[in-house]
């Protein structure tokens, strides 16, 4: 470890940027600076530790407001000059009380919206972090927190009342309905991840060990086809 953080290459003030990211919808949270000592306060608590530049002190994220960072993994960049820390963000990363400090837009292309937003990864993984955040941090006003605070069965109801519902659309052969209602099975089972702790990437990990291999050739290793 101690090789590793040599590796590190601070500024002449003894600083390097850290961008902080959601370990498991891959958000960035924020940007701050970290010297030595806080990079080594931040390995020692497993808790994000940074510098302040104003203050010229080293400070915990959390330490005040609740919304503490838990580190995950740390990397650093091919420069050795700019880390990026994984890591389980309780509560909001922003003081402003959003969940990023990203979130406002500066410039964007006419097209953006269908090269991102709509791509199903992304889409998936927005509505995770919000699910998570309900999860985290329980409203009386939130559905999702209700279904959490209800326990796995609550959860499990509602898949099982989805999937009905949209075997009875395909039946009725409705488009808008099957579409409105897989939308509601596939959020469900996003809270269902949410409640095992595992996440929208852990599907996808799966789905990609299966492209390009034959379902029906697969089956037959796992001896579930008669």
């Amino acid at each position: 470890m101690e090789e590793l953080i040599q590796q590190v290459k601070f500024d002449k003030r003894g600083l390097v940027p850290a961008i902080i990211q959601d370990y498991r919808t891959l958000t960035v949270l924020m940007m701050a600076y970290m010297n030595e000592e806080s990079l080594r306060a931040t390995i020692k608590t497993g808790l994000t530790h940074f510098w302040s530049r104003s203050r010229m002190k080293l400070w915990q994220k959390g330490e005040t407001s609740g919304h503490i960072q838990v580190v995950k993994k740390i990397l650093y960049d091919c420069d050795a000059d700019t880390l990026l820390v994984l890591v389980e963000q309780v509560g909001e990363a922003c003081h402003t009380g959003n969940r990023s400090c990203f979130y406002r837009g500066l410039y964007e292309r006419g097209d953006a919206f269908n090269m991102d937003k709509s791509s199903l990864s992304g889409i998936l993984n927005e509505v995770y972090d919000v699910i998570i955040d309900r999860k985290d941090n329980p409203k009386e006003s939130s559905y999702v927190s209700t279904l959490y605070s209800s326990g796995v069965d609550k959860i499990l109801k509602k898949i099982s009342e989805e999937a009905g519902e949209l075997v009875i659309s395909s039946k009725n052969n409705d488009r808008d309905e099957i579409i409105y209602e897989a939308a509601d099975l596939w959020f469900h089972t996003l809270v269902l991840l949410g409640y095992h702790g595992l996440t929208p990437q852990d599907v996808y990990k799966e789905l990609e060990k299966r492209f390009g291999v034959s379902g029906l050739e697969k089956k037959k290793r796992e001896g579930k086809t008669k």
